[in-house]
């Protein structure tokens, strides 16, 4: 289905290369809701057709996963439409990223484990550019027991794809480049959490609204952030982080995560990282907090599945982290 943009009805080609992988290597069923190929303009006209589809998924129990065919900019205009009593009494996974995090966090916040990570055009659709590691990552965070699962670092990554007008680049990643180590910014001990975040700049939306988390959900979490490909100034990342310091957020939580910066520079990755800790260690005072940053999911392929209500462990000694529950139990 597409709960954000309607972008199979623009790139069909794409969009069946995913499923092309979801049918032939997953070998899932695959079940298209109307919206899964509705024309852009009419998705973006009709929330309440998108969030219908949510809705009778959850409600179907034959549907075991809905995985989004790609982001876009205004699903939080679906929410108000969700059956909440529907989708909590069915749980079932629910995969995408990116705009999609309205979703996922939302409904993770009403009590589901929900998955961050690829979409069906944006990241199944390019799957035969990454490693093994991803496919195994893959098999086993949807489909296996992902309890003691410890993420592998990817060697490169790749900031989006060529021109999807011109179909010879289907399934296609831009130029990979050679990935730079994790930044263990602060924080020497091994921390545990349970994960929770999103797309920094779509959980913007949701400030403020009563889709927002209650103020007691945040104790104990490990924050994930990443950034779009509309490639948010420092200043900009300031001010939200600045938002979660004044709510007290930074107090709850455990830990403060980023996922690499698309489009960003050497020059802006380092202004990223000196800018999250002026604002946590510096404004905030948190300098026991721990920060992590340029780790492998967000905007870039390949990207981790991170599946929000799990406990996870980060260990800083080692360089590990690792889940400690599995996410589909």
């Amino acid at each position: 289905m597409s709960p954000s943009w309607g972008g199979p009805s623009v790139y069909p080609y794409i969009y069946e290369n995913g499923l092309k992988y979801l049918s032939e290597q997953l070998k899932f069923e695959i079940v298209e809701y109307p919206t899964a190929r509705m024309s852009a303009d009419k998705i973006y006209h009709h929330p309440e057709l998108r969030a219908k589809d949510i809705n009778d998924a959850f409600a179907n129990k034959d549907i075991k996963a809905i995985i989004t065919s790609i982001g876009g900019s205004d699903s939080v205009r679906i929410l108000e439409y969700l059956k909440e009593e529907v989708i909590v009494n069915n749980p079932k996974i629910l995969l995408g990223y990116s705009d999609t995090a309205t979703l996922t966090t939302l409904l993770n916040s009403w009590g589901l484990v929900t998955f961050n990570g690829s979409s069906i055009m944006a990241g199944f659709s390019q799957a035969s550019c990454f490693p093994k590691s991803w496919h195994e990552g893959i098999r086993t965070l949807l489909m296996g027991d992902s309890s003691n699962y410890i993420y592998p670092k990817f060697d490169t990554f790749s900031n989006g794809y060529p021109d999807w007008g011109n179909k010879n680049n289907t399934g296609l990643i831009k130029e990979s480049i050679k990935s730079p180590p994790y930044s263990w910014l602060q924080g020497k001990e091994a921390i545990e959490g349970v994960l929770f975040g999103g797309c920094i700049e779509v959980l913007e939306f949701l400030k403020g609204t009563k889709y927002w988390p209650t103020k007691d959900f945040w104790t104990g979490k490990i924050l994930f952030f990443e950034t779009s490909e509309d490639v948010p100034t420092i200043s900009n990342i300031e001010y939200m982080l600045r938002n979660y310091g004044i709510q007290g957020i930074f107090d709850q939580i455990n830990g403060v995560v980023f996922g690499r910066a698309r489009d960003y520079t050497d020059e802006l990755n380092q202004k990223l990282r000196e800018s999250v800790l002026k604002i946590i260690k510096g404004e905030f005072g948190r300098n026991d907090l721990l920060v992590v940053t340029d780790l492998d999911f967000g905007h870039t392929d390949p990207q981790w599945i991170l599946p929000l209500g799990i406990k996870v462990q980060f260990d800083p000694a080692n360089r590990k982290i690792e889940l400690l529950e599995s996410a589909t139990q």
